[in-house]
């Protein structure tokens, strides 16, 4: 073999090893590091399935059923919130989840709670002193809690202002309108969003900017008419 015949042998050989290495780079960069997993083998975070509102009644024999709403959040297994009655909230004082149990401390008034989580449902008992009432709450959707109508009062300058809501929550989109002495004003646009309710009322003379909360059952917010007064507002939604 020649000279130049050589030194084009080597040109291509090297050429060669050099599209080899950069495939086996591009495999390599696709792959990630040794020892590091790839997306499609890293593990899911755990979903959280208790966090959340939840209604129902607790019974006993010979005693009148207690209406009974339940607040979870869930930090690693720990949880808190609170268990709200007719005589009012209580936190929780002590809280976990193991699997689908679930075990709740109360102050010493309101004793303790051990529960099954199946369905979004909570099943189990709830201990009072010497009382024991079996419980069943479900979880609320609270954007089905929201949709509907509402009676409505806003205290504007001291004085109360009553309107009236009509609700349609679509996902994190709200849509509807309110009604008052004044006449009707469609809501311009509205979300709900991470337990905050926002939207815009279009009246006859200006906008209304509109926030609130749900708290125990009702919304509690505030109001800005055309950025020329604020005030608080509140909300009971209609009984079929």
């Amino acid at each position: 073999m020649s000279h130049t015949n050589n030194g084009k042998f080597i040109t291509q050989t090297a050429r060669a090893a050099l599209l080899v290495l950069s495939v086996a780079a591009v495999a390599l960069g696709q792959q990630g590091p040794v020892g590091t997993p790839t997306p499609a083998n890293e593990t899911p975070a755990a979903k959280d399935t208790i966090s959340g509102r939840y209604e129902g009644t607790a019974k006993a024999a010979g005693v009148a059923d207690i209406q009974l709403t339940i607040e979870l959040k869930n930090e690693a297994g720990k949880l808190s919130g609170r268990l709200i009655t007719p005589q009012g909230p209580v936190e929780i004082s002590e809280g976990a989840l193991a699997g689908d149990k679930v075990s709740l401390k109360f102050g010493s008034r309101d004793g303790a709670l051990t529960a099954q989580l199946q369905n979004d449902k909570l099943t189990g008992d709830w201990i009072t002193g010497a009382q024991k009432r079996s419980v069943e709450l479900k979880k609320v959707d609270p954007a089905a809690m929201l949709t509907g109508e509402w009676l409505a009062l806003a205290d504007v300058q001291g004085q109360g202002f009553p309107f009236s809501l009509s609700l349609k929550i679509d996902g994190e989109k709200v849509t509807g309108s309110s009604s008052s002495q004044l006449g009707d004003s469609p809501i311009a646009s509205g979300s709900w969003k991470d337990g905050r309710l926002t939207f815009v009322l279009e009246s006859g003379t200006g906008q209304i900017g509109m926030t609130a909360t749900l708290v125990d059952g009702k919304l509690v917010g505030d109001f800005d008419y055309a950025g020329q007064m604020q005030g608080k507002w509140v909300a009971t939604k209609k009984t079929p």
